[in-house]
């Protein structure tokens, strides 16, 4: 496979990271996620804390010999199962400390942890308040508009 490579336009960098996506219950999130955040601020540009958490999915899996569960023949589906990415450097020691936390916080015997190697954009931080895209130059701040309504 090939690997892609860093490169940079007029507006941003392609930077070489690590996304990691967990799966679990919408209860452990915020559990996870202050594990995770006590160890990295999950920084992007002007923001920290960024992470994306998907709509709820039905999780598939039978229990087998030595489960906690103990073995079952019968397939289980889990509804409300949540995933959740977020971007980490290409640090090893990192990623195996916020991996070792979200298995220690996780309810779950097997979580689903998976770690790919991307690229991901970062703003130079140019001067585009005149953008006509921008939200602050279109419908303004969702999170404001919200509590206005």
């Amino acid at each position: 496979m090939t690997r892609l490579a860093a490169f940079e336009t007029a507006s941003l960098r392609m930077e070489a990271m690590l996304l990691l996506r967990f799966q679990a219950p919408p209860e452990d999130v915020d559990r996870i996620m202050a594990a995770v955040t006590a160890l990295t601020p999950l920084a992007m540009g002007k923001y920290d804390s960024n992470a994306y958490q998907s709509a709820s999915g039905i999780e598939r899996y039978r229990p087998l010999d030595g489960a906690a569960a103990g073995a079952e023949t019968e397939l289980r589906q889990r509804p409300g199962v949540v995933e959740v990415s977020f971007q980490l450097p290409k640090d090893p020691a990192l990623l195996e400390r916020v991996v070792e936390a979200i298995f220690q916080v996780h309810s779950y015997q097997e979580p689903m942890i998976a770690v790919e190697e991307i690229l991901v954009s970062r703003s130079k931080g140019l001067d585009d308040r005149s953008n006509p895209h921008r939200w602050w130059n279109t419908a303004g701040d969702w999170k404001k508009a919200a509590a206005e309504a």
